[in-house]
């Protein structure tokens, strides 16, 4: 196999030194990668390192500046995540957000205590001095009053030497800075769209404070990602992708192909869990519209098979996940086999950030909330090693990229869809009968957002099976049918999610056709959680 470390070392080592970017060190925060995404949207290159990271390692990338994540820690645990406290004494301008900002203030001499009101969700900033001589560069041309999105239950109590306060909460010092070692914290989240004018904060911190230049973009990450690839895979190995027609894998796919060429085979498994017809319409459109080559594998029987009797969600990432990688395998020795091929050593797979952030702990000690069937899902001993070019993106900056690779935009504009396919959105346990319900219902669901002129509008529509029966009545007679769900949600990238406020008029049309026209449905509630608490799926 192919070691995956180094090309990817040596990618991001020589992106810091051609374009000058920012470090965000990871202190198991799930808003990591959102503060890297919001480093790049400003067209600024930003890489994510552990927190444990040495500073030799770390002042190797000639980083302009340096951001420290929150984290679910407690700086006076004994297992705290603890960085090298010589960062704040080299000279480069440091940002430290929630966690990072009690890491700073702990390890400086300041204090830091549990709060007695802890503070989650939107709070009322109110920035000191705002406008006046000794205003703070990190609020330059912000309001002097914001709401923002705070995470946390303990308090900056006081300050350390050479610091002062720039804004405060109703119940807690909200943002310090000490302007001669150019060290800035906030305990709030600037990186998440809940903040108001967040973006401002941290476009000040990259500008006027780290003076980092606009040399990021697609196109850079496209020629880096196609020469890492290169060198991950050899001049000889194959690889095989495990390939599903949605955004992700076929972004993914198209890079692999750009990297490699023929080397790449596809293979679309058919787990029959997917939507209504779309094992033969993605065929045709990926074997067509794109010209790859692709594999077409109908596995629905012994996936359903090895779901038998499972109701745990868990469990069914997880078989899933094993079985995926079991049908590739059996794949890849036929191609060797038959075709003579040579060996076949990386699977390819369209993992994207917020997959990987609430599966595993990847970089720090992150909470998992639960398991994607294409990373913690997977088994112990893979037989490959894995390419995923996309692992550190998210949705929307997956659809740019697809833009620049010129693939068409009704691939790019299709819902996300989860791995393990209707699976998770078949609560209990899945069968074909109840697979074909929530089928029909779901592309009811589909077919009238569309109507509406709102798929391109809205981040996810969908249907869910509730194991859930009700009385009903139709045709004078009683009835005791299945619940539908229906979900529509809006979001920038996955990490949070607002249920959408549809028209009446659209609930009513999707209600009705499904009562109607899928069997043993007798009726339809609209889910109205937002991520968080909730998550966009189910299970």
């Amino acid at each position: 196999m192919a070691s995956t470390a180094k090309p990817v070392q040596d990618q991001v080592g020589r992106m810091h030194a051609e374009l000058g970017g920012v470090v965000v060190l990871d202190f198991g925060g799930q808003y990591t990668q959102l503060i890297a995404r919001r480093v790049r949207e400003q067209q600024v290159f930003s890489s994510i390192l552990p927190c444990s990271t040495s500073m030799e390692e770390l002042m190797k990338l000639e980083p302009v500046g340096v951001v420290l994540s929150g984290g679910p820690s407690s700086v006076y645990d004994a297992e705290a995540p603890k960085c090298d406290a010589k960062l704040l004494s080299l000279g480069v301008p440091v940002l430290g957000i929630c966690y990072g900002m009690q890491w700073i203030t702990h390890t400086l001499g300041g204090k830091v205590e549990p709060a007695e009101r802890r503070e989650y969700g939107r709070a009322q900033l109110n920035i000191e001095n705002a406008g006046g001589d000794g205003a703070s560069e990190l609020f330059t041309g912000v309001a002097s009053s914001l709401r923002v999105w705070n995470s946390h239950g303990d308090h900056v109590m006081e300050l350390p030497p050479g610091f002062r306060t720039v804004g405060r909460t109703a119940n807690a010092v909200a943002a310090v800075e000490d302007r001669e070692r150019k060290i800035y914290a906030v305990e709030f989240h600037p990186e998440v769209n809940h903040t108001e004018q967040g973006t401002e904060i941290l476009r000040n911190f990259l500008f006027r404070v780290c003076k980092a230049e606009k040399k990021w973009s697609g196109a850079a990450f496209i020629e880096e990602t196609v020469e890492a690839v290169r060198k991950k895979a050899g001049p000889t190995s194959r690889v095989i992708c495990a390939l599903s027609g949605g955004v992700d894998s076929t972004v993914a796919a198209a890079l692999v192909h750009r990297a490699i060429g023929e080397r790449l085979t596809n293979v679309f498994v058919n787990t029959g869990m997917l939507r209504k017809n779309e094992f033969a319409e993605t065929l045709e459109m990926l074997r067509e519209r794109l010209g790859l080559r692709v594999i077409g594998i109908d596995a629905s029987d012994r996936f359903l098979a090895r779901l038998q009797g499972v109701t745990d969600p868990e469990i069914k990432r997880k078989r899933i996940g094993a079985e995926f990688i079991a049908v590739f395998a059996e794949e890849a020795q036929r191609l060797q086999r038959e075709e003579a091929h040579g060996e076949i050593g990386f699977l390819v797979q369209g993992t994207l950030y917020p997959d990987v952030i609430e599966s595993i702990s990847v970089r720090g000690p992150s909470a998992t909330i639960k398991t994607h069937h294409n990373v913690g899902g997977l088994p112990a001993n893979m037989p490959f090693a894995l390419i995923e070019p996309l692992r550190d993106l998210f949705k929307d900056e997956v659809r740019r990229i697809g833009r620049e690779l010129g693939l068409p935009e009704e691939i790019l504009v299709k819902h996300p869809f989860p791995g393990p396919g209707l699976a998770v959105r078949l609560l209990g346990e899945v069968t074909r009968a109840h697979l074909s319900t929530l089928q029909e219902a779901d592309a009811v669901v589909v077919e009238e957002i569309r109507r509406a002129g709102l798929y391109e509008k809205v981040w996810q529509a969908f249907a869910v099976l509730l194991p859930v029966r009700s009385v009903g009545v139709m045709g004078d007679g009683r009835t005791y049918g299945l619940t539908v769900a229906v979900r529509v949600v809006q979001s920038d990238d996955a990490m949070t999610a607002d249920w959408v406020r549809l028209p009446g008029d659209v609930l009513e049309r999707i209600s009705t056709r499904i009562v109607n026209e899928v069997p043993g449905v007798t009726r339809v509630v609209y889910d109205i959680s937002s991520k968080p608490p909730s998550t966009i799926e189910w299970e």
